[in-house]
């Protein structure tokens, strides 16, 4: 019995989380072995080579000098920011931990765009915001025991996200979005070289170590072609809540592959952070928005380096 196209679609969006979900395990194991820098430094020189050539057979590269657009530029720069501040992060905390954190991303967005964009945004999703927010709160747990500060550093991943995705909803249409993709990774990697003396130096690499960043870069590519697919299959209203199953693979992830258990302050933080969301997205489905949250934010709530 065939699926509905919501159905498969959601089917996709699932598919795609976990790419990105594999993708951050395989990044925060190989950090095990090198510095994050050196981790975006070859991830980042993967993803140039295989982003680069796919967006030279669309032909995505005939006006290269678009790269140096204002807006790609600040989108770029938010992502380096993102990017740096997520491994930092990752390196030092559960991965379940990390990912909770970062599904306020969307909230985020939804508070950028009223406030730069002057977007309507009813009482009911302030307050949802609020409430998200909160949530966050309890997972970062300031001032108590199981503090840590990277838990902060994670919060300026959230911060960086957002001023890449309100970048990126500005950027104009005639730009390719492979382009955009090819700067960004060609940009992760510059600065993953930038910062490899001060995190440490050089790690020498074995075939092993290679091939998993390889790999990662790879699962990147196979997320992105997944939600594309995602979301021209079904309703955006429809298959954008899947998006969250992120955080149930980065849990199931981080308890198989690091033997990471969630404690009870993250679950309860995550639930309201998830739940605020959700309802975030009811709302704007209810109030008949052409373009909702989940449709501007970037496909893993995360940063990618892509």
């Amino acid at each position: 019995m065939p699926l509905s196209p919501n159905l498969r679609g959601a089917l996709f969006m699932m598919v795609a989380m976990v790419g990105f979900t594999l993708n951050d395990a395989i990044t925060k194991y190989s950090s095990q072995s090198m510095n994050m820098a050196q981790v975006m430094l070859i991830r980042g020189a993967f993803a140039s080579l295989f982003v680069g050539l796919l967006a030279w057979q669309r032909g995505a590269l005939l006006q290269p000098r678009l790269m140096l657009q204002p807006l790609v530029a600040i989108r770029v720069l938010g992502e380096a920011g993102a990017t740096v501040s997520f491994l930092v992060a990752l390196a030092h905390l559960p991965i379940g931990s990390v990912s909770a954190v970062l599904q306020a991303l969307p909230l985020a967005v939804t508070m950028g765009a009223a406030l730069f964009f002057g977007e309507p945004v009813g009482w009911r999703r302030w307050m949802a915001i609020a409430i998200g927010f909160a949530g966050v709160l309890i997972i970062v747990r300031p001032g108590f025991d199981g503090f840590s500060v990277y838990s902060l550093v994670a919060l300026v991943s959230v911060a960086c996200c957002t001023v890449r995705d309100l970048a990126t909803k500005r950027i104009p249409q005639a730009i390719p979005t492979m382009l955009v993709s090819t700067a960004t990774a060609l940009a992760m990697t510059v600065v993953g070289a930038a910062l490899l003396s001060p995190m440490g130096g050089w790690t020498p690499m074995t075939v092993k170590s290679t091939t998993l960043l390889a790999l990662a870069a790879v699962l990147v590519l196979v997320g992105y072609q997944f939600i594309i697919m995602a979301m021209r299959s079904g309703e955006i209203s429809f298959v954008a809540p899947f998006r969250y199953t992120a955080l149930l693979w980065s849990i199931l992830l981080g308890l198989i592959v690091f033997g990471d258990f969630p404690d009870m302050p993250m679950i309860v933080g995550a639930a309201i952070v998830v739940g605020s969301g959700l309802y975030t997205l009811y709302r704007e489905r209810l109030v008949g928005r052409r373009r909702i949250v989940a449709e501007s934010t970037g496909p893993a709530m995360a940063p990618d380096g892509i």
